[in-house]
């Protein structure tokens, strides 16, 4: 039914060329490239730091990775990704790039993405780049698109009403 055929073409077949030095003597970091300083290269994924629920932080939390917390945290906390778990609560600010709420936060919540799960229970307002919000979250505070919500960490806010001078009449 299927066979296999035979390439025909003429001409010399290459053969692997053999290494010119013994295997020992070869410089195997000339193949890879290595920065300068870690500080130069770009953040790589790794598994996020997971605070279980048998714990209770007090203080702000920092960090350019991930994190996923399951117990309760009394401080903000910033970082390029929060996952907070249904059994979890957060007093404080929260600042990431993309923050999933399952549990409880009360306290401002700022993010590029923000996802609030059915399970979600906010009390806080919301700055965002886009919001996404499940049927059966709760939510009590304000929501306010912006196109950085991560700068500053400052909400603009109106300017105060100005004074007419009044004039003076004789």
């Amino acid at each position: 039914m299927f066979s296999k055929t035979r390439v025909t073409e003429p001409g010399p077949r290459t053969q692997p060329q053999p290494a010119t030095e013994p295997e020992s003597t070869r410089n195997l970091e000339s193949n890879f490239d290595i920065p300068a300083s870690p500080a130069s290269t770009p953040r790589t994924r790794t598994a996020p730091s997971i605070l279980s629920s048998d714990l209770t932080v007090t203080g702000n939390i920092k960090t350019q990775g991930d994190i996923q917390v399951e117990g309760t945290i009394e401080g903000d906390i910033r970082a390029h990704q929060l996952i907070v778990g249904e059994s979890a609560t957060i007093r404080g600010e929260i600042v990431a790039e993309e923050v999933v709420v399952n549990g409880r936060v009360v306290g401002r919540v700022r993010g590029l993405k923000v996802r609030l799960t059915a399970t979600a229970r906010v009390e806080g307002d919301i700055i965002h780049k886009t919001i996404a919000i499940e049927s059966g979250a709760h939510f009590e505070g304000s929501v306010q698109r912006q196109e950085d919500p991560l700068a500053n960490g400052i909400t603009p806010k109106l300017a105060p009403p100005v004074a007419k001078p009044q004039s003076t009449e004789d």
